[in-house]
């Protein structure tokens, strides 16, 4: 299609070629982050995403979907272009949460994919498309972090009764978990570790390790309980611990759960434009998730960092340890979880005191 002066708007085919272009620059490494880093895969599989289940929308709701060139409309077509934005945002959302039964996390990707798009043919190929895509809002929610408290990691680590419980290749996955609940690395970088990330100095010994996704070095001094594992798989292979697929692992930590006295029932919720919504294991019986539901590989490495802000380990030190950024989101998530938790002990303490009976004033003296 030849863009011209009268041009108007972009139809649907003509938006979808520039976003395969778009698709195609970013993977093969044209288009890059703005400190030069190519862009990541999981990023690249939002836009296929989003231009799928856009081309979707259209098809099945019968969506004229254009995108307009304001530089080439009169005040009175401006007009008309706000509200047909207003009206795709609406429709295309709906039919994202309610035809896809998809949450808000979701949605906002593929709503900031969307307005990343816009910006792109503002940007990168010199069409002025407005700024309508700003009103693209997106609903964030934040989802409850599941994590084994101290107590719980306790009974992992020393109850022989439940290792002789185990399958032996539970007893692997176990090994690996308790590891990972205590290094706080991330599970890519579990899976690489070499006995030249393990030191031994001052009778002690030492993880070193540079994480693959954010090329930050860590260090943490083992607790004797995390060399033994080490030491259990040290001749076996040339990784410091039992190496297979994230689905193996999560698979089997699901198992493993099932074994452990506290797999309770946990409500579930989830939001759409902000109302939660109450989620089923199995809808029909109204039965609720477990543990056992809940958990994954990042279970490892959530469980690490919150036991450590929970056994008042300074923040400074924990962040030194798992990688993150002085200013990282994510880890400010743990950070209010870990509050939470004493805020709820706090509550309680304070609620005891207050039904305790006032002693009379006599009854003092010594």
């Amino acid at each position: 299609m030849r863009i011209t002066k009268k041009t108007k708007y972009l139809p649907s085919e003509q938006v979808f070629v520039f976003f395969s272009q778009l698709i195609k620059e970013t993977t093969n490494g044209k288009r890059v982050k703005k400190d030069g880093r190519r862009i990541r895969s999981s990023t690249i599989d939002s836009y296929y995403s989003t231009q799928r289940l856009l081309q979707e929308f259209i098809s099945e709701k019968s969506f004229d979907f254009k995108i307009y060139l304001v530089n080439h409309l009169t005040k009175k077509e401006t007009k008309q272009a706000k509200k047909y934005y207003k009206k795709f945002f609406k429709e295309f959302t709906d039919y994202l949460y309610f035809k896809k039964d998809f949450y808000d996390n979701y949605v906002g990707i593929l709503i900031k994919t969307l307005r990343m798009f816009f910006n792109y043919l503002k940007t990168e190929t010199g069409l002025n498309v407005g700024e309508f895509h700003k009103n693209f809002y997106v609903h964030t929610e934040e989802v409850p972090i599941v994590v084994f408290s101290p107590e719980e990691l306790n009974y992992l680590i020393y109850n022989n009764e439940l290792n002789q419980k185990l399958p032996k290749h539970l007893r692997r996955a176990k090994d690996v978990f308790v590891f990972g609940c205590t290094v706080a690395l991330r599970f890519s970088d579990l899976m690489q570790l070499k006995r030249s990330n393990l030191q031994f100095y001052n009778g002690s010994y030492y993880l070193k390790v540079t994480s693959i996704k954010t090329d930050t070095s860590t260090s943490i001094k083992l607790p004797d309980y995390a060399v033994e594992i080490l030491m259990k798989y040290n001749k076996k292979q040339k990784t410091l611990l039992p190496t297979h697929s994230k689905n193996w692992y999560n698979q089997c930590f699901k198992e493993l759960a099932r074994y452990l006295h506290f797999n309770n029932p946990t409500i579930k919720y989830r939001t759409k434009r902000g109302i939660k919504y109450p989620i089923y294991k199995n809808k029909t019986k109204r039965e609720h998730y477990t543990l056992a539901d809940h958990i994954t590989t990042h279970t490892m490495r959530r469980t690490a960092i919150t036991t450590m802000l929970r056994l008042s380990m300074p923040e400074q030190l924990v962040r030194k340890i798992s990688g993150h950024a002085a200013g990282s989101k994510e880890f400010y998530r743990y950070v209010e979880f870990a509050q939470s938790h004493v805020d709820e002990h706090t509550d309680k303490v304070f609620d005891q005191i207050s039904k305790i009976e006032t002693i009379p004033m006599g009854r003092l003296a010594l």
